[in-house]
């Protein structure tokens, strides 16, 4: 009887560690390369893709209540010859108490669309802060900041969430670092949804922040809002036939 238990026992672990070892748990570096070699593949496969981006920014007052606005509309296009291009199509509205630089565009059009890929990993400090539930998706969770910055160079700092089955970033949320002393940017967040069936592409982004500007001679506080939408997305291929809209006139 006892020899019997004894077996029972011995069994009973070989099948646990047996299961173990067919389902390991991925460590957080394995999750990191998994998945910076997955948004290598979206950043290639988002170059075939046209779309259209509506960006809104607005200054609000203390209850929250917008009192002026700047809109674009802006087309991601290939040429004839199958260079893929951006143009604003239209512009309305202005913005009194800030102006929209270059940068705060640029922010807009490619950085806060934060895209992770391998050849960018060793730029930045990645932090595994485990799994979190996010609209019925299971992601893992990291903490990104850069590792150092050079002139010129942008950089995205605050948190990403994962697909534990697809291993691409779905929802990002931070800002684009570092700030100018006459130049702030705000906290941002971008949601990502399946376009193609494969990869998820940035859909959606808001940022709702104040932003302190000033120095020595006093400080001034400005309550801003951004919301940019992606739509019509378009995967060109050689023989697609393009049609184009009219662009803004300068």
């Amino acid at each position: 009887m006892l020899r019997s238990v004894c077996l029972a026992v011995v069994v009973g672990r070989f099948l646990i560690v047996s299961l173990a070892a067919s389902d390991p748990r991925p460590s957080p570096e394995e999750i990191i390369q998994r998945f910076a070699a997955k948004e290598a593949e979206f950043a290639e496969v988002w170059k075939n893709y046209t779309y259209v981006q509506y960006i809104t920014m607005e200054v609000l007052d203390r209850r929250g209540r917008a009192t002026e606005r700047q809109e674009y509309k802006v087309e991601v296009y290939f040429t004839t010859a199958g260079q893929r291009k951006t143009r604003i199509l239209s512009q309305r509205g202005a913005l009194q108490s800030v102006r929209v630089t270059d940068e705060d565009l640029e922010d807009a059009l490619h950085r806060q669309p934060f895209v992770l890929t391998t050849s960018e990993v060793p730029h930045y400090e990645i932090q595994y802060e485990g799994e979190e539930r996010v609209d019925e998706l299971d992601t893992y969770v990291f903490d990104v900041k850069p590792r150092g910055t050079k002139e010129g160079k942008r950089y995205f700092k605050g948190r990403i969430w994962v697909d534990t089955q697809d291993l691409q970033i779905v929802k990002t949320s931070g800002k684009i670092v570092p700030d100018h002393r006459d130049n702030k940017f705000p906290k941002f967040e971008t949601i990502r949804e399946q376009i193609d069936g494969k990869y998820w592409f940035p859909t959606w982004t808001e940022a709702d922040d104040v932003l302190r500007f000033g120095g020595l001679g006093g400080y001034r506080d400005v309550h801003v809002r951004e919301l940019i939408t992606y739509e019509d997305f378009k995967k060109f291929e050689v023989g697609t036939s393009i049609t184009y809209d009219k662009p803004l006139e300068q």
